[in-house]
């Protein structure tokens, strides 16, 4: 555990606390509260004395068949050619369940860069190795440097679209084109698709798993917490070859038993609250998303004008040569201001920070943004 990274969203918390008044553009989380019909799901659901018991290992029947819809209309993804719906706490808890399947320890995960820390710590706690690579300016995957990359001991590629912590959007053609990769070298795909709700622009959301002959090898991974602002629930869901359910079923009913029942319900309010509220939401971080980016603009120490095409992020590449977590903390205490250093998503060369903008008021974003131009004027001045 001595070689896991500290996970660094407490550790930037902390601090600002430390500092009454610091708006954090730190933990990736959404601005608003579920849908009503949650509420509704689970006040009926507590009268049933089931809801205090154990459930099926891989949820309860309505979820898996509400699930099963969802994925048809919205991801394309057929359920029952071949693959099968877990549900977990969370899309964390179902990549590590994902990766304890898969992998011995030695074997390899190819992470593109910048890479979602708690994906990188789950292969250290599991011995394994994460293999990074390198992406172009906008953050977009490279196949060529995916492909040399691969060994004897890779067992699998891990792409997150939307991107945490960059904002990219793998176009379809990317995303097709690792997905047949892996095909091709007996590999996995490990879809991570926790914000695909949240395309802006022109950029569409794409499910590697809805490929034709695709389901052999893709493990794609969904959230409620980041659309349906169920973060404080832990409830998500993986869909997985069918021959790695057996695995699966043994990994989460020693480390969870079952998702938890309340959770379950409270999912089912959400997938009937449906797209309409969803939408609602995605267009309301869309404009914060360019608020951010318009309040971004002319600062000197920016080496590319930033860009964010989905989730709640901004990823800042500066003109620095300090060490990232030094500005990081300087932003806090001389200047009020949050943001996470990009040495935690991997990023060790050059000096960047990730914004998070999704939890944050327009008032809380106009002035966090003066605040930051203010601080990273001073290091470039």
């Amino acid at each position: 555990m001595r070689a896991v990274q500290s996970p660094v969203i407490p550790l930037v918390g902390a601090l600002a606390r430390k500092h009454r008044g610091t708006i954090s553009f730190g933990q990736g989380v959404a601005f608003y509260e579920p849908p009503s019909e949650v509420f509704d799901r689970v006040r009926q659901c507590l009268a049933d004395p089931a809801i205090n018991r154990y459930g099926p290992v891989e949820g309860i029947p309505e979820l898996q068949h509400a699930l099963a819809q969802k994925l048809n209309a919205q991801n394309r993804i057929r359920i029952g050619e071949g693959n099968a719906i877990v549900v977990t706490a969370g899309s964390n808890m179902a990549f590590n369940t994902a990766i304890l399947a898969l992998c011995d320890p030695g074997d390899e995960v190819i992470l593109p860069l910048p890479y979602y820390f708690n994906h990188e710590m789950s292969l250290v706690m599991e011995r394994c190795k994460p293999v990074t690579v390198s992406t172009d300016d906008h953050y977009h995957v490279r196949l060529d440097e995916i492909e040399a990359a691969i060994t004897d001991s890779t067992r699998a590629i891990a792409t997150i679209s939307p991107n945490n912590p960059s904002g990219a959007v793998y176009t379809r053609e990317e995303l097709a084109a690792v997905n047949e990769l892996c095909r091709k070298h007996g590999l996995y795909h490990i879809s991570d698709e926790a914000y695909e709700d949240f395309c802006y622009d022109r950029h569409e959301h794409y499910s590697a798993a809805s490929a034709s002959g695709s389901s052999t090898h893709t493990i794609s991974l969904f959230s409620f917490s980041k659309g349906y602002g169920l973060a404080g629930w832990r409830v998500g869901y993986m869909v997985i070859p069918v021959h790695l359910l057996e695995a699966v079923k043994k990994i989460q009913d020693t480390i969870l038993i079952s998702p938890p029942m309340v959770s379950q319900h409270a999912a089912l309010g959400a997938l009937e609250a449906g797209q309409a509220f969803i939408q609602s939401k995605s267009e309301h971080m869309s404009r914060k998303r360019d608020m951010v980016l318009e309040g971004l603009e002319g600062i000197a120490c920016l080496n590319y004008a930033p860009t964010s095409e989905g989730a709640f992020y901004v990823m800042l590449d500066l003109d620095n040569s300090g060490e990232d977590l030094a500005l990081v903390q300087s932003l806090i205490t001389e200047y009020g201001v949050a943001t996470l250093p990009g040495s935690a998503f991997g990023l060790s060369e050059g000096c960047h920070l990730r914004l998070s903008f999704g939890a944050l008021s327009d008032e809380e974003i106009h002035h966090g943004l003066e605040r930051l131009r203010k601080g990273l004027g001073a290091i470039s001045g």
